[in-house]
């Protein structure tokens, strides 16, 4: 059976890559953008840092950052009105998954007007057209969704977030350029540094892992263990840069074999008390691999082994016992010690909650068989933790 791998056309990595952006619009004779980013990053300073770039190069643009951090059917919805008005031929993307998933939703629905709903997004779209241009320019070191074929978005009304998955979406171009990174808070840096290494420790153990999937994942594993916190706590800039790569390499792994349950847990806290998506794979992520402990000992053996640990002689029990550990101390070190409750998630909601997990796109991708119960058993570990 053919193994698919899809990736960006073009990639440019390192302080001050945002300078590339000119060339690339050039390039592909791109006439006007549509610049897709969020109030906060504009009030920051970060979006400016790439509407100069244009202004110097003389192209012309729209801004549009009207972006919610879960984006919602209306901020699609409003975005694509908003791009149609432009009259671009490009969208360019600055800032975390939340900007970038948008649009990509637009880019879609700009060229396949038949799914203007939204609705029909979700799942595996096979949508008949290329997606509208994306440029995309990452500014949290986490989501590596300038590199997927996937987005999420929200649902208000279901309460559910819908993960689309469409090769037609993928960026053209991925500017990944850490002087922007430079400006998350700690918080976020935290949150979306702790999104990356979940995507590569469940594209690692992921049922379709392959060779490749394999070495990119193994390898942002490594850079994120070693980085993530001089990154977060230092602000020191060369971990900063390698943090972007870290979770791009992971990006490149886990969007073309898929992920788990942590993801399909963490979804339902989004869509329900509208948890941080980084912050709900953190609190989750010890948690489903102690679950998945089970199954996985020898992949656990394995990253173990990659980050120095002399876990050939390990038993079973003290693989599974020291990885969960490191992936607990790694939250604590970067400040996340919060737990599910906190964001407001109650006994009463738990079944709903493991409903809801069921049927998320992700499930199928867990190494381990899991049940409405397993879920429910989870999630209430989750509270008690």
């Amino acid at each position: 059976m053919a193994i698919r791998f899809m990736l960006n056309e073009t990639s440019y990595f390192g302080e001050k890559a945002r300078e590339h952006l000119p060339e690339e619009i050039q390039k592909h004779q791109f006439k006007k953008v549509f610049l897709v980013s969020d109030k906060a990053l504009v009030e920051a300073g970060v979006t400016e840092k790439v509407e100069q770039i244009l202004k110097e190069a003389k192209i012309e643009y729209t801004l549009y950052d009207e972006i919610k951090p879960n984006p919602t059917i209306q901020n699609v919805t409003d975005g694509v009105k908003a791009c149609q008005k432009s009259e671009a031929d490009v969208i360019v993307a600055v800032g975390g998954g939340s900007s970038i998933d948008t649009s990509k939703a637009i880019s879609i629905i700009m060229t396949n007007p038949d799914r203007a709903d939204v609705v029909s997004l979700e799942g595996a779209s096979e949508t008949e057209n290329r997606g509208m241009p994306i440029i995309a320019l990452p500014t949290t070191a986490g989501t590596a969704a300038e590199v997927t074929i996937n987005y999420v978005i929200t649902d208000e009304e279901r309460k559910i977030k819908m993960v689309c998955v469409d090769p037609n979406d993928i960026p053209i171009v991925a500017i990944v350029d850490s002087e922007l990174m430079a400006s998350m808070p700690k918080s976020l840096a935290a949150a979306t540094g702790m999104d990356a290494l979940t995507h590569a420790v469940e594209g690692y153990i992921t049922k379709a892992h392959n060779e490749m999937s394999d070495m990119f994942h193994l390898k942002a594993i490594q850079m994120i263990f070693s980085n993530l916190a001089a990154a977060v706590n230092d602000k020191n800039k060369e971990a900063i840069n390698k943090m972007g790569m870290a979770q791009y390499i992971a990006g490149m792994g886990f969007s073309n074999v898929g992920l788990g349950i942590v993801h399909s847990m963490a979804h339902q806290l989004g869509a329900v008390y509208d948890t941080p998506h980084g912050i709900a794979n953190a609190m989750l992520l010890p948690l489903v691999m102690e679950y998945n402990g089970e199954v996985c000992t020898e992949r656990f053996r394995e990253i173990l082994v990659a980050l120095g640990y002399p876990a050939q002689n390990y038993t079973e029990e003290e693989v599974v016992k020291t990885f969960v550990g490191r992936l607990k101390d790694l939250a604590e070190e970067v400040g996340i010690t919060t737990t599910i409750a906190d964001y407001g998630a109650r006994k009463e909601d738990i079944e709903m909650l493991a409903e809801k997990a069921m049927n998320d796109p992700c499930k199928p991708g867990n190494p381990r068989e899991t049940s409405k119960e397993d879920f429910i058993q989870l999630y209430k570990k989750a509270l008690e933790v």
